[in-house]
Parts: C-alpha cells; structure tokens; sequence
C-alpha cells in the first residue's frame, strides 16, 4: 500500500520584540509611561476599550516584516485582555489613536513611511510629539484621517490639538506632553500622580485646620484678655467714685 506523505506545515513565528530598546531618554521613557498610566485609567470603567503601548502589532497574516510598535495607542472595540503580540487579521481592530515620541533618529521616520502605513490601515489619528524641540516644530503635531488621507490638525491659540477620538486635548505643558480635560480644562493625572494630588490636598486641609484652630484660640485669648482688662477698668472706676 502506498504511503503519502504530507509536507510538515510551517508554523510561523511572530516576535513579541523587536530587540529595540522601549525609548531613546528618560524623557521618552516618562512621556511614554504617562500616555499608558493616564489613559489606562481615563478609560478604566470602558471595558471595550484597550490601551497598549510599546508592542509588536502585526498587520498582513504570513508576513512577519509587516510589524509596527506604536509608542502608545488605544483601540476601541476591544476587551482589556493583555495581548503580548497583537495581529490584525485575528483582532479585526485597528489603533484609533496612535502616539509616536520622536527622537532626532525617528523623526523621518515617522513623519514619513510610518505615517503612511498608519494611514493606510485606517488609524484615525495620529499624534507625534518631539519632547527635545530637536526636529519638529512645531513640536506636537496631529493628524486626522479624511478620506483615506491624514490632514493636519490645526492647534488652537494656546497649541492644543483635540482628538476626537479620546474626547480630549493635547498640550504640552511644563516641557512634557499633557492630556487635558475640554470641559474642565484639568490635566488627566496618572494613578500615582492623583494618589500625590489627594495625599497634598489633605495635607492642605489639615494645615488649614489647624490654621483655623490657633486663630480661633488666638481670638479667644484676645477677648479673654480685653474682658480682664475690661473689669481692671471697670474697678478703677468704681474706686475713683
């Protein structure tokens, strides 16, 4: 009896990195890891929407090459399960947003090719922000997509960008890249930083109390000390009678 023989199937490998260091600076580093921390809990109570950043997104099944890792990116649609490597063709979800912190050695990079391939799989908006002033000016720019093309998002007088997308603002405040609140105009803080907020704004609380506790004592022993007098007057006058 004939045996036929298959041919092994090949299974294809897809990195989960890429050997590429997560940023240039400490700079990078920090702007990186506040994009993650603040929108991981702006949008805490979202369960279909997923914020990564720094790891491999596969885009064309059988292609190992066709990789991108977005600095930071938020996806709508899809449940928060950590992914180590994320591929198109099995989550059908692409990035809505996607943040590049560029660096003298990226900055071509991602205004070029990386622009357009983010354009072409359909990412909404696309935020590049140059934290050393080296390369870009201005330093944070923005793109939104109409019609198969990224348009420049045009920053307000104080260089905002909205994205629409995050129903938020970008600005850089204090040298660094900021998430703003619109309608309260507040700084969408990180965990930690709203932890240090609360742990400051109960300090001030204390310190005002105990503010308003020596002024109340300090009135007390005034008036104490103006009705002693009082009666000192009071009995000079009844001797003088």
């Amino acid at each position: 009896m004939a045996i036929s023989i298959l041919a092994p199937k090949t299974q294809i490998y897809y990195p989960e990195t890429d050997g590429k260091p997560m940023a240039e600076t400490l700079q990078h580093i920090l702007v990186i890891t506040y994009l993650l921390s603040a929108l991981r809990d702006y949008f805490r109570n979202a369960l279909d929407v997923y914020v990564g950043a720094n790891n491999l997104i596969y885009y064309e099944e059988g292609e190992p090459s066709s990789v991108f890792a977005p600095d930071c990116y938020v996806i709508f649609g899809l449940d928060k399960t950590p992914r180590r490597v994320y591929k198109l063709w099995q989550e059908k979800r692409v990035p809505s947003v996607t943040f590049e912190i560029t660096s003298h050695s990226t900055w071509m990079e991602d205004l070029g090719n990386k622009r357009v391939l983010y354009a072409k799989l359909g990412v909404q908006e696309y935020f590049i922000y140059d934290v050393e002033h080296a390369d870009l000016e201005p330093p944070l720019q923005g793109f939104r997509l109409e019609q198969g093309e990224y348009v420049r998002i045009v920053p307000d007088e104080h260089g905002r960008l909205v994205s629409r997308e995050l129903g938020l603002t970008l600005q850089e405040i204090d040298g660094t890249l900021r998430l703003i609140h619109p309608a309260t105009n507040e700084i969408v803080l990180t965990p930690d930083e709203s932890y240090e907020a609360a742990r400051e704004a109960e300090e001030a609380a204390r310190e005002a109390e105990q503010a308003a506790r020596e002024a109340e004592a300090h009135t007390r022993a005034v008036e104490q000390e103006n009705a002693r007098l009082r009666a000192e007057l009071e009995k000079l006058r009844g001797k003088q009678a």
